[in-house]
Order: structure tokens, then sequence, then C-alpha cells
């Protein structure tokens, strides 16, 4: 399970996943399906968030000519979360509510680590002090081949961005740092097969979230 403060009532859940995952479209699902079971839910989003966060989203993902050299891309990216953290995620599990998170930490470690090559070490301590050491409960790493993945993003011209622009050798990376996170915190992160039909894919988000519920009743009751 995530470290929270005692204080943080709330369930702190997040999906991640490379590019075309389809993770944005199952968060949205899961809200929908968490607040039809009567869950107070708060969907929302890295980078973004906050106004000031989804100021940092919109340079960070720009289509801009100037290369973002790896180390300023983590900051802008700590500095937008460390903004998030404060101001939305903390105070509405405090408020015991759940938070389902359009990616979180471990993109950090996936993109910036394994896909740029920063020190994966320096990237823990940098990421657990932005974050106050805030850990999600639950993880949904959606994983799909890259070229499923990219496929699916070429498709999509108008939501195109800077990352979409990167190399397949960087894709295959961060793939590869996905599955590996994965495999170092199994109790935490549940790795989904995302190239299965988007209705399948919901079916195993939904049971997920089921059994991890059924285990902590009574820290997330229903609305009355």
């Amino acid at each position: 399970m995530g470290t929270l403060s005692k204080t943080l009532t709330g369930m702190f859940i997040t999906l991640e996943g490379g590019e075309g995952s389809g993770k944005t479209t199952q968060a949205r699902r899961l809200c929908e399906w968490l607040t039809s079971q009567g869950r107070h839910v708060l969907h929302t989003r890295e980078p973004g968030g906050t106004i000031l966060a989804e100021r940092l989203r919109a340079i960070l993902l720009d289509k801009s000519e100037e290369t973002i050299a790896p180390e300023t891309e983590v900051w802008l990216i700590l500095a937008a979360r460390r903004q998030h953290v404060e101001h939305v995620i903390k105070p509405a599990l405090a408020r015991g509510m759940i938070v389902v998170c359009d990616r979180f930490s471990d993109s950090t470690m996936a993109y910036q680590g394994y896909g740029r090559g920063l020190d994966l070490r320096l990237l823990r301590r940098m990421n657990s002090w932005a974050t106050g050491k805030l850990v999600p409960h639950l993880t949904l790493l959606f994983d799909v081949p890259v070229d499923i993945g990219l496929g699916r993003r070429r498709g999509q011209t108008a939501s195109q961005n800077r990352l979409d622009r990167e190399t397949q050798q960087f894709h295959e990376k961060v793939r590869a740092g996905f599955r590996l996170l994965a495999r170092q915190e199994p109790r935490r992160i549940v790795r989904l097969d995302a190239s299965l039909p988007l209705e399948s894919v919901q079916h195993k988000v939904e049971a997920s979230i089921t059994r991890w519920l059924k285990t902590h009743p009574s820290k997330h009751p229903r609305h009355r």
C-alpha cells in the first residue's frame, strides 16, 4: 500500500502507461463507474491539476522546435507536481475522497529515468521531496506494445504533442521502465494488457478496484 499520512483517509489511484495506452479514456470511465457506485471521486491529471501546473503542462508538451533539456523537463514536472499535491490531491484525500490521477510519479521514473537516462536514485529523492513522500495506494499500468500505442496516436493528429515525436527507441525504453517498476512493486502496481478491446480493459480495471475496496471497506464508505 502507498505511504500516506494518517490524516489522509481517502484512496489514491494512479493510471500509468505509454503513449496511446488508453489510460486517459479509462480514467474517465473509472471515475464515472466509481461515482455510479456512490463513491466521492476526484478526477485529475499530471502534469496539471492547478492553474499553474496546467501552464507548465502546456510548456512541457508544446511542439516548439527548441529542445528541452532532460533536467529542465524534470524540474518543470516536479514543480507542477508540488502544486498539484499541495493544492488538489492532499486536500481531497484529507476529505476522504477517491482521487483518480492520470499519471503521477511512475511516469517520471519511466520517461525521465529510463527514457531520458537521468539518475534513478536522484529522481526518487527529488520526487519524494516534491510529493511530501506521497505514494499511491494502487497504480494501474496500461501496458501496450509501442507499435500499437504510437499507431493509435498517429490517428489523433489534433492532440499530438512533443512526446509523440520521440523516437521508437525512446518509447521502448519507457515501456521497459514501466514494466520493471511493476515487477519491483507488484503489490501496488497492477499491469493490464491495454492492447485488448476497450470494454475488456475497462472490466479488468473495475475488477482491480473492486478487489482493493473489498480489502479496505471501512476507509471508503459510499454516500448516504
